[in-house]
């Protein structure tokens, strides 16, 4: 047992003991270090050398020899005097930035920010993983403004750390609206930073800084797309964009941009109508379709270029929804009767002047209160003083069509055009109504009356001829009678005439009818008894042919039965014997014809031997009768 162990401890333990002293002289003897190809060494210097001098006050990572972490790192591969009495090395997995994430820096060493920077500005590093030419190139400490995009990274843990965190999205049909951290700040009079080029949609945020770009809300907006934006540098919200539906314009009303030159020429004295990228209200509306627009900076408008329907009315009002707060117009006449009136205002704006009717109003709710609605009201009250109720009433196309004349041309000085104007339902005051329903009714009875006085002497001159009508009826009818009677006469003459012929054709018919009947009844007995004959000779035929088939097979049965029994009998007379064969056949033959062998009464003599003939002779007839009784039971 022992020798086996021995031999296991040389066969195994030699090699490891060679290979650990090998390791062990490597490392402490050549300072041999061996980095695995997925990590990087984190070296630190135990104490320095002569002649190399101390940190930096304010710094802790050695770029010039200095003990202490050191900013260079090991790459993957073998490495020599690095002995451990001088260097503390320890292995770091890769920085892993995945897919669709990006990475934020945190450098611990460095330069100081300057007074007012959140953000430390970029400097060349090799993407943070040589932290030794950050350092000499100026990195300064704390948040930087460059990222990590995804990827694996041989960065130092001891000067940076990274955050990892999502990218930025925008999805469809949105814009992202940003909102700036670091940069210049916003001019005097401005609410967002204006437009800076090269920064590649705020993703170079360093770029956006040399350019000038301002802190702040900004007046450009991103689309949709991923983006690798600093979240430390950028705020993003998303919004819908804006959607102009068909049948509309947006009036834009910009709240940045410079000072532009009024477009809306002298006469028009309701605010500045600028162009496209000044501040104020653009003269060049947007049409159908979706835009990017900021709504932080940007007002749009909606104005309808379609013609649009305001009801006066109440319980009625339009898609639209501006006419929601219109009611009937409530008016007063001449004679002082108060009465309602519904009126409906079709009106249009054309495109090229949507940009004054928003410059004027603001809104198109505006427009409706402050201008359609005072003046289509007040041109019915006035209207209205002027006549009677009733003569309203019977001119209300002329009324209608003076007023769409007067509202069109109002309407014109405000940038609108007046299509037409409707007069809708008009309810009179009631008891007016119940006056002049009450006249109507009186001057229809007058018409009724005068219409019968009218009806009654039309039906005195309807008697009169009637009467005449009723005489000449007489006269016409006796003419009638002379002349039917005529006609009566010729008719029966005709119809004797027509009877005699008749008689005659029917008599020439029935002869000819009878001479072919008979002729076809003779034939026809000619063949039933040829016929007759001929099925009586088949009938025969068959009769005779039967008989003699029926004849042949009854003797053939016959001769059959006969050999049979004939062969019974040879065989039973064989086996029996013949007396005993005549013996069975005596008593089957009596059995069968109920022959009796003893008779039933017996008719003998006394005792002394003689008889009395009388008594057998009743003993017969009472058997006799009791066997006729019997049978009737029976029956």
């Amino acid at each position: 047992m022992q020798n086996e162990t021995l031999k296991w401890v040389l066969l195994f333990g030699i090699p490891i003991l060679c290979l650990v002293m090998y390791k062990i002289i490597l490392r402490v003897f050549f300072g041999v270090v061996i980095v695995p190809e997925n990590r990087i060494g984190i070296v630190t210097k135990k104490f320095k050398l002569v002649g190399h001098q101390e940190l930096p006050v304010g710094h802790i990572i050695a770029t010039e020899g200095q003990a202490g972490f050191q900013a260079k790192t090991l790459a993957p591969g073998v490495y020599f005097w690095k002995w451990i009495w001088q260097f503390s090395i320890s292995f770091e997995a890769f920085t892993v930035i995945p897919t669709g994430k990006i990475g934020l820096v945190l450098a611990k060493d460095g330069e100081d920010l300057h007074p007012g920077n959140i953000l430390a500005r970029k400097v060349a590093c090799d993407s943070f993983q040589d932290a030794e030419a950050f350092l000499k190139n100026g990195g300064q400490k704390g948040r930087q403004t460059a990222i990590i995009t995804p990827g694996s990274y041989r960065i130092n843990t001891l000067i940076f750390d990274v955050d990892v965190t999502d990218m930025i999205n925008i999805p469809e049909n949105t814009v992202g609206i940003v909102t700036t951290q670091e940069g210049k700040v916003t001019e005097t009079g401005q609410i967002a930073g204006r437009i800076v080029g090269g920064h590649n949609n705020f993703q170079d945020v360093d770029t956006f800084l040399e350019a000038g770009g301002f802190k702040g809300l900004q007046e450009q907006v991103i689309l949709a797309g991923s983006y690798f934006m600093n979240p430390w540098f950028a705020k993003v919200e998303t919004v819908k964009m804006l959607e102009i539906p068909i049948g509309y314009v947006g009036v834009v009303i910009s709240f940045v941009g410079p000072d532009g030159e009024d477009l809306s020429g002298a006469a028009f004295k309701h605010g500045n109508i600028v162009a496209r990228g000044n501040k104020g209200v653009w003269a060049e509306p947007l049409g159908p379709g979706k835009y990017p627009i900021n709504p932080y900076i940007m007002r749009v408008e909606m104005v309808p270029t379609t013609n649009l329907v305001l009801n006066w009315a109440n319980s009625r009002s339009e898609a639209h929804q501006l006419d929601k707060n219109l009611s009937t117009i409530t008016v007063r006449s001449k004679d002082g009767f108060t009465f309602n009136l519904d009126v409906a205002q079709i009106i249009h704006i054309p495109t090229n002047e949507a940009p004054k009717v928003i410059g004027r109003f603001g809104n198109m709710s505006n427009l409706v209160t402050q201008v359609l609605e005072p003046t289509i009201g007040n041109y019915f009250r006035n209207s209205a003083q002027d006549a009677d109720v009733i003569d309203f009433l019977k001119s209300r196309k002329e009324r209608q069509e003076s007023a769409r004349m007067h509202i069109g041309v109002v309407l014109e000085q405000y940038n609108v055009n007046g299509v037409d104007t409707l007069i809708g339902d008009i309810v009179p005051p009631e008891s007016l109504m119940k006056t002049l329903t009450d006249r109507k009714i009186a001057e229809e009875q007058k018409v009724t009356f005068d219409t019968q006085m009218k009806a009654q002497e039309t039906r005195q001159a309807l008697e009169k001829e009637t009467a005449i009508a009723e005489i000449q009826k007489d006269v016409v009818k006796a003419d009638q009678g002379v002349w039917i009677a005529e006609r009566i006469a010729d008719a029966s003459v005709k119809k004797a005439t027509g009877d005699a012929n008749s008689v005659r054709l029917q008599a020439n018919a029935e002869a000819d009818r009878m001479r072919l009947l008979a002729s076809g009844e003779a034939e026809k007995v000619r063949l039933l008894a040829k016929a007759e004959a001929e099925r009586t000779e088949l009938q025969a035929k068959a009769d005779a042919e039967k008989i003699a088939v029926t004849g042949n097979a009854e003797a053939e049965k016959i001769l059959a039965i006969g050999k049979s029994s004939a062969e019974s009998y040879k065989l039973a007379v064989e086996a029996m014997g013949g007396d005993n064969f005549t013996q069975l056949k005596v008593m089957e033959a009596i059995g069968a014809q109920h022959i009796k062998i003893m008779p039933d009464i017996l008719i003998g003599g006394g005792e002394n031997g003689s008889g009395n003939p009388v008594n057998g002779l009743l003993g017969l007839k009472l058997l006799e009768e009791l066997g006729k009784k019997k049978g009737n039971d029976i029956v």
